[in-house]
């Protein structure tokens, strides 16, 4: 079993955050609420214990508190904000409200020699109202800051930490070798947690559930399912059948690509479903878009209904869940089956439709699920698609859905996703402080005409909304601020290349006030 780390939630707004950075150093690491069973939370084997931050402060009645398992347990600690003061009170020591607050950058001084932290001084970044006015006994400070006298302390015979800052954000620089040398160095965690050992745990663990039956896959085209399916497929062979169904909603190209992918890449059996007419016509005059998605939800339904019946209603359904999906909505629980519910992601299966789920992909984070999907051989035209919504282009195609606007759409969403490729800006990545590129992409086709002139001649056409993004967690985003010059080739090549469009406009609405989807 791989070594790994537990992450005690405290209801902190950066706990994944933190969980990514110990996976980042390739130990792996599950979150579990801060009051989850001794039994849950042992069941891991972990080497050390991290005590996430949280809103709460610990002399407040009712206040989340330290599960006395962990202490026993005799295995390192890692307090961060919160953790840090919740281990100081369950340890003996003193917290009170500080005078002063400290939220944003500070600069922090290591005071003393310690395998935590690296000497000298470091910015950080800071986000508490409570300081440790005294240690627990054992614990010396480690480090200060102009606001906090004990920023980090430790009991280093008994391998328990705390810091008062955020060594999870990115705006810690150093942060991710403090996790690193809790994780390497303090709790002697192997970093075995590798996209080729994440393949050989799950093919395992998928031949153990599954044995010699046969198992079906719903392929949206999306990065998680596509993953998923080519997981299986190691796992079980021709045990698997997976069911594409065209919708005729999807971007320019984007069935091809799922075919080849899957079949000549993989080899998985596939059953394609051309259900375009049927979509097309059950979408005809309709405008509102919750209609819209919900007779997208049903149609799918039956028509996948139909399949399992011909393929003999295998028991074992493949789903792409992966582990935000998990976190959020707090099952932890590693080996539950679950009944497929109608508004779940492989297409809103009705509740009479029970299946024993294969989640391959539970435990993974976005970025975990991407470096697995390369090395299980899936192009990376596939792997590094962008988000797409499940009721696919028709609720980027405002007002009616017919075929002839779908096909604007996808010229005009296949020339921006080319011109970005063309500019290194399709992907999202950090220039220093800065998010460089996007992280999600498109064209909006908009139910609004306006007169233009095109070769000395009036014209009164559609107008293409293109919206990019930069975020990290997509609950937040910010527009991607795109050259100008790459605009300006994107207006002028939608305009000249898509028959019906004569004006482009580029929206710039951050996420709150706007979504990142326009329907």
């Amino acid at each position: 079993m791989t070594d790994s780390i537990a992450i005690l939630d405290f209801g902190s707004q950066y706990t994944q955050l933190i969980a990514r950075r110990i996976r980042e150093v390739q130990v792996y690491c599950e979150i579990f609420p801060w009051d989850a069973t001794a039994e849950q939370v042992l069941a891991l084997q972990p080497r050390g214990f991290i005590l996430s931050g949280g809103p709460a402060s610990v002399y407040e009645p009712d206040a989340p508190f330290l599960p006395g398992y962990v202490l026993n347990s005799g295995l390192p600690v890692l307090g961060i904000c919160y953790g840090m003061q919740v281990l100081t009170h369950a340890l003996g020591g003193r917290v009170a409200a500080s005078q002063e607050r400290e939220y944003g950058h500070a600069l922090l001084q290591t005071s003393l020699e310690n395998p935590l932290l690296p000497a000298g001084s470091q910015q950080v970044w800071m986000s508490h109202g409570d300081r440790i006015e005294a240690p627990p006994p054992g614990f010396q400070p480690l480090a200060s800051s102009q606001n906090s006298p004990i920023a980090a302390m430790g009991d280093l015979s008994r391998n328990y930490y705390g810091v008062q800052f955020h060594p999870e954000v990115h705006h810690t620089p150093q942060g991710i070798e403090i996790l690193r040398r809790f994780a390497w160095d303090i709790c002697q965690a192997k970093p075995e947690w590798t996209p080729e050992s994440i393949i050989q745990q799950t093919v395992a663990r998928i031949r153990q559930q599954v044995g010699g039956e046969r198992v079906l896959s719903a392929v949206s085209g999306g990065v998680d399912s596509s993953v998923a399916t080519a997981m299986v497929q190691r796992a079980v062979g021709d045990q698997l059948v997976a069911v594409f169904v065209d919708t005729g909603l999807l971007r320019l190209g984007e069935a091809a690509q799922v075919r080849r992918a899957l079949q000549n890449n993989l080899g998985v059996e596939l059953v394609v479903v051309d259900a375009v007419d049927q979509f097309m016509t059950a979408l005809r005059g309709v405008t509102e878009p919750e209609t819209k998605r919900r007779i997208i939800g049903e149609l799918f339904i039956r028509i996948f209904e139909r399949q399992a019946r011909h393929l003999g209603k295998p028991r074992y359904l493949v789903q792409g869940t992966i582990y935000p999906d998990v976190v959020e909505s707090s099952a932890p629980d590693r080996a539950q089956a679950q009944r497929i519910k109608s508004h779940h992601n492989v297409g809103g299966l009705p509740e009479r439709m029970e299946f024993e789920l294969v989640e391959p992909l539970r435990y993974l984070f976005k970025d975990e699920v991407r470096a697995v999907g390369e090395a299980l051989g899936l192009p990376a035209g596939l792997v590094w698609r962008q988000p797409f919504p499940g009721p696919g282009l028709a609720v980027r195609c405002l007002g009616e859905v017919t075929p002839e606007r779908l096909e604007r759409l996808r010229l005009a969403d296949a020339i921006l996703t080319e011109e970005l490729s063309a500019a290194g800006l399709l992907r999202m990545g950090r220039r220093g402080e800065e998010l460089h590129g996007t992280a999600q992409a498109f064209a909006v086709l908009l139910p609004v005409r306006s007169v233009g002139v095109m070769g000395d001649k009036r014209t009164y056409q559609e107008a293409i909304a293109l919206r990019a993004v930069t975020t990290e967690d997509f609950m937040t985003a910010d527009w991607a601020r795109l050259p100008h010059d790459l605009l300006a080739r994107l207006a002028s090549r939608i305009v000249n290349e898509v028959q019906g469009i004569n004006r482009v406009v580029y929206d710039i609405t951050s996420k709150p006030p706007g979504t990142i989807e326009w329907e």
